[in-house]
This record gives C-alpha cells, sequence and structure tokens, in this order.
C-alpha cells in the first residue's frame, strides 16, 4: 500500500501531522508494506528566494491578526508539538521560501533518504535556532549530509535552478487537481485523503480501512498458457 503526504517544511501542521502518522504506522501490522512518499506542497510560492522574515510578524501581515493573537497561536502549535515529544521554538523562528528543499526532497527520494531528510529538515526549522532561510546553501547541504546523502552531489542539485523543479511543480499541480488546498494532506492508495494533522487514532482507522478494501487480483485468463516460474518453463508437451 502506497501513502503519499503533501507537506511543506514551513508548515507546522505538517510538523505535528507526521509525529501523529508515524505513531499510527508503527502500530499499524502491515507497516512493513506500506511505502511513504512526501509530496511537494509550497506555502508561499511567491516569496523570493532568500526573502526570510520572523515567523511572528509574517502571520500579522498574512491573516491580519494581533501580535498577541500570533503569539497565542505558536504557543498552542508549540504544545501540540511537544505531546508528541517533538521540540518547537515559538518564539524567534523566520519563514522563507522553500523551494531549494523540496528539490532535495526529490533528490533524497532517488537516493533512498526522503524521511531521513525531511524529518531532519522539520527539526531544524522548527526547533534550532539555526534558520535555514538565511545561511545560504551551504546550510541546507550540512543538513542534506546529515540525513545520509553525499554533500557534493547535493550542492550541485542547489547550484542548478533547473534539477528537480519539475518534479516539484508536477508535485503541486497533481495537489490541486486532487482538491488539495492545504496541508498536510495524507492520499492513501489514490483511495483515501486525509487532511489536517489528524489524532493518531484516525491515521491508524484511515490505514486499516484503506489496507481491508484493497482489491485482490481478479484474474480474467482461463485455461492452460505457456509461463515461467521458479520451477522453470512449462514445455507444451505433444498430443
Amino acid at each position: 500500500m502506497r501513502v503519499e503526504i503533501w507537506t511543506d517544511i514551513a508548515c507546522p501542521w505538517c510538523y505535528v501531522g507526521k509525529a501523529r502518522f508515524d505513531k499510527a504506522l508503527a502500530a499499524f501490522p502491515h507497516r512493513d508494506d506500506v511505502e511513504v512518499i512526501h509530496r511537494s506542497f509550497e506555502l508561499d510560492p511567491g516569496r523570493a528566494k532568500g526573502d526570510a522574515q520572523p515567523v511572528l510578524a509574517m502571520l500579522t501581515k498574512k491573516y491580519g491578526m494581533s501580535e498577541a493573537q500570533a503569539e497565542a497561536g505558536e504557543d498552542n502549535l508549540g504544545a501540540q508539538a511537544t505531546a508528541e515529544g517533538l521540540d518547537y521554538r515559538t518564539r524567534g523562528r523566520d519563514h522563507g521560501n522553500t523551494f531549494d528543499m523540496h528539490r532535495l526532497l526529490h533528490f533524497a527520494k532517488e537516493q533512498g533518504r526522503q524521511d531521513e531528510l525531511i524529518q531532519i529538515l522539520y527539526r531544524a526549522n522548527f526547533a534550532e535556532e539555526r534558520s535555514v532561510f538565511t545561511e545560504g546553501d551551504e546550510r541546507l547541504v550540512e543538513l542534506a549530509a546529515e540525513a545520509g546523502l553525499d554533500a557534493d552531489a547535493a550542492r550541485k542539485v542547489l547550484a542548478d535552478p533547473t534539477a528537480y523543479a519539475d518534479d516539484v511543480r508536477a508535485d503541486e499541480r497533481e495537489a490541486a487537481q486532487l482538491g488539495a488546498n492545504g496541508v498536510p494532506f495524507f492520499v492513501l492508495d489514490r483511495k483515501y485523503g486525509v487532511s489536517g494533522a489528524q489524532p493518531a487514532e484516525v491515521f491508524t482507522q484511515a490505514l486499516t480501512q484503506a489496507w481491508g478494501e484493497r482489491s485482490p487480483l481478479k484474474l480474467v485468463d482461463q485455461g492452460d498458457a505457456g509461463a515461467c516460474g521458479p520451477d522453470g518453463c512449462a514445455v507444451p508437451q505433444q498430443g
């Protein structure tokens, strides 16, 4: 079974939602047969690379809330993250363009290190003092290497603005086609969708339902026909 998760590194609910989904998946009896793929979704695609601003300032400007309301929202998110065992800095974080991070995540997928990299990027953005937006490509290279990726290869990806750009855009178009206008957005076997950072119990229910409704293979071929298997190939007998 395949689970695709549309997320953005700048999305705090994606950070919390991943922890809740991971908890449900860890307890799922068929977890070893579940393939998880992280898909790209940018919350602020129009923001220029290197254009970072404090999260609280972004919230007050984008959503028209007061600074007190923005602080209360961050405090609530911090409490939600702490409940899931996550570190979360409620003050002092910044916000910026995540396109290069998404390109790196597609590169990491090819190397079989996508889940490791996305978790490291989340931690760096939400829990660490150093910014993932203002220190340039070398900060991202450092995090990619921590995820087990080759640093020089990651550096080359970041140096080429076209590398994996089409993959990011394809994910974003697909999200729109599926009706996802926010993240996190979970799609199970292209049959079921779960929107938002739901409790782990909801993910458990979704996994169980999707697994239980997997359609068995129906054979339309009847009668004997030539085929090969572990024991060799059947040889037609002369009548």
